[in-house]
């Protein structure tokens, strides 16, 4: 057998080159979830729908719709439903996710249908990406198109997460795909925090540039779709495809097909009873580390009265840090396997949440500790159980399962919001609303502890890795 300059096997040498390749998606999609969805959009959205709230209630005179009075009488109204402007982005967050539902088992359907993962890849990250940079369109009252270009956007997010991950499988075998999940997932929480740093230093410095607050923030928008799609162009060029496409079929025929094959799927996962009992208990702790992340920035406003830039700087801490816990994570999981890394990860997760409780209110150095201990273990734990997940598929289902992975996550991530907003209302305190999430970790724990991975690896006709 020959050898490359690099001293590798050709089809190692090429594998190689993939995974580097494969890694950059999760740096070129993280400016959506970071940049746009949980800084920019939120606010800005909110702002313009209150503009025509004020707009449509002036004849009523100037404080019919005050500035800063989004929640109470600042109503917009969407297919004939009124709601406060200040509601508009929990509802369409909601609306998202219940669209992501139905969307993404069909996405992956058709992908292991057809076969052709790069071009369904390419698809969907330049979708996203346009929609994502045309969010700069929407300006002075017309948050409708807001709504319509996030919606899509976040349909295609979902959809190329789904082809992207399915890729896994078929790039690195059992012993790689540990790393390689890590170093992906690491360099999503590196590019998102660069991307982030960039669009907090346009945002600003908007004055010195001479934008007004508004544009500036159309202008993060048009640069994260630029990012999104200019970093994509890293995995579509070194990913190839490594299964045969059936022969061309009209697309309609994909589509129904797919809808055929998921059913079909949906019967024989049954057939996999330790597959989705892993499932089951990343969708349970996965939860909790979602909405630790959404409420994050509220404890620290709310109930450790800290101001706006010392939350600002904790998310880039938490950005950078993370990059940092998931390499971490690979490394641990090569010494001594990935379940055991997962579960020493969950309970690091119940350490950080009893450490949240004792912060003191306004000591900012104690929050930003805490941001430094939720990076370390944010990415792994993610990247780890992706991986894990990857080896408990069957041969040639990947994009169906991890369908499923996805969707399941955002089947359940309402839940973990409403156990913090319901402690918090019913006692008054947010401090009990943070460690009330510590169940979330303590269950997954325990169910994971639970699950024969290597019994559930062989179980689908894969090869487990050495060190489990």
């Amino acid at each position: 057998m020959g050898v490359t300059d690099s001293g590798l096997p050709p089809d190692a040498g090429r594998r190689r080159r993939e995974q580097r390749g494969w890694c950059w998606y999760d740096w070129a999609n993280s400016v959506f979830p970071t940049s746009v969805t949980t800084v920019f959009l939120s606010l800005y959205l909110t702002s313009v729908a209150t503009r025509a709230a004020q707009a449509d209630v002036a004849r009523n005179g100037p404080d019919a719709c005050p500035a800063g009075d989004a929640l109470s009488r600042c109503d917009i109204s969407l297919f004939g439903l009124a709601f406060p402007a200040g509601s508009l982005w929990g509802y369409l967050l909601s609306a998202a996710t219940v669209i992501q539902v139905l969307v993404l088992p069909i996405t992956g359907a058709i992908a292991d249908r057809t076969q052709r993962k790069r071009t369904m890849l390419a698809a969907f990250a330049f979708g996203g990406a346009l929609t994502t940079g045309l969010l700069a369109l929407v300006a002075g009252q017309n948050w409708q198109l807001g709504v319509v270009l996030f919606v899509l956007a976040n349909i295609c997010f979902g959809a190329s997460v789904v082809v992207y991950y399915s890729f896994l499988p078929e790039i690195a075998d059992a012993d790689e795909r540990d790393r390689v999940s890590s170093r992906g997932w690491a360099f999503g929480y590196l590019g998102g925090g660069l991307a982030l740093g960039l669009h907090l230093m346009i945002y600003l410095g908007h004055d010195a540039v001479g934008l007004g607050e508004d544009a500036a923030v159309r202008l993060v928008f048009l640069s994260s779709g630029v990012w999104w799609a200019l970093f994509t162009l890293l995995p579509l060029a070194a990913l190839k495809g490594h299964r045969p496409a059936p022969g061309a079929a009209p697309a309609a025929s994909a589509i129904t097909g797919g809808f055929r094959q998921l059913a079909t799927t949906l019967r024989e996962a049954r057939l996999y009873p330790l597959t989705l009992a892993f499932l089951g208990a990343y969708w349970i702790y996965t939860d909790g580390i979602s909405t630790v992340t959404q409420v994050s920035a509220q404890y620290g406003n709310l109930e450790l009265d800290l101001p706006q830039d010392s939350l600002i700087i904790t998310l880039l801490i938490v950005q950078f840090i993370a990059f940092v816990g998931g390499i971490l994570h690979g490394m641990a999981a090569r010494r001594i396997g990935a379940k055991k890394t997962i579960m020493i990860s969950l309970c690091l997760w119940l350490v950080v949440l009893v450490a949240a409780y004792f912060v003191q209110a306004g000591q900012e150095l104690q929050f930003y500790g805490l941001a430094v201990g939720i990076g370390l273990v944010l990415g792994g734990t993610n990247a780890l159980s992706r991986s894990v997940f990857s080896q408990m598929v069957p041969p040639g289902k990947e994009a169906e399962y991890f369908s499923l992975y996805e969707v399941g996550e955002r089947s359940t991530s309402w839940l973990g919001p409403l156990v913090f907003a319901g402690i918090g209302q019913a006692t008054g305190s947010f401090r009990l609303a943070i460690i009330s999430l510590v169940v979330f970790f303590a269950v997954g724990l325990v169910l994971v502890a639970l699950v024969p991975v290597r019994r559930a690896i062989e179980a689908v006709g894969n090869r487990p890795p050495t060190i489990l």
